[in-house]
């Protein structure tokens, strides 16, 4: 029989989702309009069209099929990305601590692995220019190349994908770890627990370095300027998004900023000790943190150009050093 504790837990999970799909819808918006638009010095979009009113009108929009090697997989793509940030956002809720096989560090990184992974399959799986396949050979003077040889738009961005997995990602996990050198535990729980006793880990030599190498795996992660390479306009569209319309689109605009908020909550989790609980007045500093990230990246991204190569791999590496610094100073 289902008792009224279990029923509070699962009504605060769900109006805590709620909220957060809410904020997450607002957050692109809030940014292009109150931070990109304000810096460029024009008028911008409204606050609620490139979150809420842009989805809903792809809801509307004609299909189109892709010539994919495997289409069911590569449909469903967008909706495997947003149950995972959907899961990473309850495991961070304090009504999952008692599970603790989910509610730990482990379970978040290999979430975020999952994502990453989806960006490698979209632009993989798909085979189109522009929803539709070559139907002319590909030829250039001085070679010539078979379709297994022909290299596709979003492919690009796929080699991108894996190139970000492989090394781009080191500082966001690299930060995570800050928390769990300080704690000496995986567990959310403990990592909470022990941040209302000793206060924010963020107020720490260790996690002052930890949250600079957060906030650099954090737009690393969001694909933003300047570690924009994975559908940088200038050479690649959008990227792995390109072939998606549709329900499918749609399903990418809200996914955004849901993962905006998602990391806002990660941070707040494991360098402050705030989970996201609806009965709690401190959900206030949640939803603070769930625009103050998004306002900071903004800004950096602004004024930032595209790094190539030559500037990425040296800024992963350094970053990857501080966050390597920072696990060693928390440990001592």
């Amino acid at each position: 029989m289902i008792t009224t504790g279990v029923l509070n837990q699962v009504l605060a999970m769900v109006c805590a989702i709620i909220i957060a799909f809410i904020i997450g819808s607002i957050i692109p918006g809030f940014e292009r309009k109150y931070v990109h638009a304000r810096i460029q010095q024009r008028i911008g979009p409204s606050v609620i069209s490139p979150g809420i009113m842009a989805p809903i009108k792809f809801l509307f929009k004609e299909n189109i099929k892709p010539n994919s090697t495997v289409p069911g997989l590569y449909k469903s793509l967008p909706i495997i990305c947003f149950i995972v940030i959907l899961l990473i956002l309850i495991f961070l809720m304090p009504q999952t601590y008692t599970i603790t096989a989910i509610a730990s560090v482990i379970a978040i990184i290999g979430l975020l692995k999952v994502e990453e992974i989806a960006y490698v399959l979209m632009g993989a799986l798909s085979k189109s220019i522009m929803s539709l396949p070559m139907p002319f050979p590909d030829l250039v003077k001085g070679g010539l190349h078979t379709d297994s040889q022909r290299s596709y738009i979003e492919d690009i961005s796929s080699k991108r994908a894996f190139r970000l997995i492989s090394f781009g990602s080191f500082p966001l996990y690299l930060s995570l770890f800050v928390p769990v050198s300080i704690v000496g535990s995986v567990y959310l729980k403990d990592i909470v627990n022990y941040q209302a006793i000793h206060g924010p880990i963020l107020f720490t030599t260790g996690g002052i370095l930890g949250f600079i190498v957060f906030f650099v795996g954090y737009m690393i992660l969001m694909n933003e300027y300047p570690f924009a390479i994975l559908k940088a306009k200038a050479d690649v569209i959008e990227g792995p998004y390109m072939e998606y319309a549709s329900k499918y689109r749609s399903i990418v605009y809200f996914t955004r900023g849901f993962l905006i908020f998602t990391m806002s909550m990660i941070f707040s989790v494991l360098f402050i000790g705030i989970p996201l609980n609806i009965f709690s007045w401190k959900i206030l500093i949640n939803i603070a943190i769930a625009f103050i990230f998004p306002l900071i990246m903004g800004i950096i991204s602004a004024f930032s150009p595209i790094f190539t190569n030559k500037q990425l791999y040296p800024a992963v590496i350094g970053t990857s050093l501080l966050g390597v610094l920072a696990i060693i100073v928390s440990l001592l």
